[in-house]
């Protein structure tokens, strides 16, 4: 059997629950998808379509969405609901379309899975790159969601381009490098029938092994996939959170759990809030039909974007000038330890009466400890006394309002917390 055959023949009926479970309308806007040409290197010839909502702010949010086998970036637009939380949220959002028989994106021949190593990821990073520059998107703001081939893509992405992207929620897929062949197929059945398993270990040196040399923070990540799934097979879910938790460090079992709806069974990991590293949901008796009504929108929230898109100012945030006065503040500090590391939300709120146009929240790390990446706010130096400072879309904080952010630190067997807290050089409670 030719690789098209098996693919189709795998994929197809999957792909008819997935059309027969996706929203249908297309958002209520007068902005287009519009194709576009010429974005940058694109060794295997992928089309690109782009969706930029009405009144999008400057720097806005990126968002990547990839299609599944036998679809398309506009199959992928008027059938979910991203393009209608970007009208209302105000990112902007690529939608690659494969070419190649079947539709499928490549996530297994040793060029898709390393960094700058060929394939449909570097097309689809040149369209990054090309909005990115086209529209000054934030930087800090990139993510990728996909399907099915699109969520194998999600996974395959944040592995190869851990610099490029902040976040990505994957919709029944594989981890990173489960479809990988040498063989010059795409298919890879011991994979979708759920057959592979290594250790957590194993799957994040797979991971790390994508981007020799790469030393900064890697992507959170959300996966998703159905008990029921036969195409892409409900053992592959466990296999992902492995290889996440591992990149990011972090124990397998949860910080919390919960069913955020009925047969929405949530896990998170490194942490409690609404962004932690790690997020996983299992959707009891469901097949391959994902996504379905909801689930974009939680997606969307746990990459922040549900927060709003763009600044009123282009211009970096300035370092606050300490005034007397105007830090009157309250943090609550969460912490969620394992044997070498901790995840910390921290939440800052305004307890005074003038609004505040930035903030810097500094405080000392007891020894010992080291941060390895953060989340809605930039925190350095890496030890000792530090200062975390708000990003571009969280800067504006009214009296009796918080902002909200966290990050991933070593410790060395020391896992208390700091002592004092100053916001913009006052001292909080």
């Amino acid at each position: 059997m030719n690789v098209r055959a098996r693919i189709v023949g795998a994929l197809v009926a999957a792909v008819t629950l997935i059309v027969a479970g996706l929203i249908t309308a297309p958002p209520a806007s007068s902005a287009q998808l519009t194709e576009v040409t010429g974005f940058g290197t694109n060794p295997t010839n992928l089309r690109m379509h782009l969706y930029v909502p009405d009144g999008v702010g400057t720097r806005p949010p990126l968002l990547v969405a990839v299609h599944y086998c036998t679809g398309s970036g506009p199959a992928f637009y008027s059938g979910t609901e991203f393009a209608s939380l970007a009208d209302r949220y105000k990112f902007i959002i690529i939608y690659p379309s494969a070419t190649r028989s079947g539709s499928c994106f490549d996530v297994s021949s040793p060029q898709a899975l390393r960094h700058d190593g060929g394939s449909d990821p570097v097309g689809i990073i040149s369209m990054v790159r090309y909005v990115q520059q086209r529209y000054s998107t934030d930087p800090d703001r990139t993510f990728v969601t996909g399907a099915s081939s699109g969520a194998m893509m999600t996974n395959v992405l944040l592995g190869d381009y851990p610099d490029v992207f902040k976040a990505g929620a994957a919709f029944a897929g594989v981890p990173f490098a489960c479809f990988a062949t040498t063989d010059g197929s795409m298919w890879n059945s011991a994979c979708a029938n759920g057959q592979v398993s290594k250790t957590p270990q194993q799957w994040g040196d797979l991971v790390r092994g994508a981007y020799p040399g790469y030393s900064g923070p890697r992507p959170r990540m959300q996966v998703w996939h159905g008990t029921a799934d036969t195409t892409l097979q409900y053992p592959n879910f466990q296999e992902e959170i492995k290889q996440w938790t591992n990149v990011h460090g972090l124990s397998q079992t949860p910080s919390s759990t919960d069913q955020p709806r009925s047969g929405w069974n949530r896990t998170r990991y490194g942490g409690t809030g609404t962004t932690p590293p790690v997020e996983a949901i299992s959707l009891q008796g469901v097949g391959h039909n994902v996504p379905t009504s909801g689930m974009a929108a939680a997606a969307i929230a746990f990459f922040g974007l549900d927060q709003g898109g763009g600044t009123p100012t282009p211009t970096p945030t300035p370092t606050p000038t300490p005034t007397p006065g105007t830090g009157a503040c309250r943090v609550t500090y969460t912490m969620n330890t394992w044997n070498t590391g901790f995840t910390a939300e921290v939440t800052v709120t305004n307890t005074g009466t003038t609004q505040l146009t930035s903030w810097a929240l500094a405080f000392t790390l007891p020894a010992g400890q080291g941060v390895t990446s953060a989340w809605n706010a930039t925190v350095s130096p890496a030890s000792g006394q530090v200062t975390a400072r708000n990003v571009s879309y969280n800067g504006t904080v009214a009296p009796g309002a918080s902002a909200s952010f966290g990050f991933q630190a070593t410790h060395t067997g020391n896992t208390s917390k700091p002592s004092a807290f100053t916001l913009n050089g006052a001292a909080c409670t």
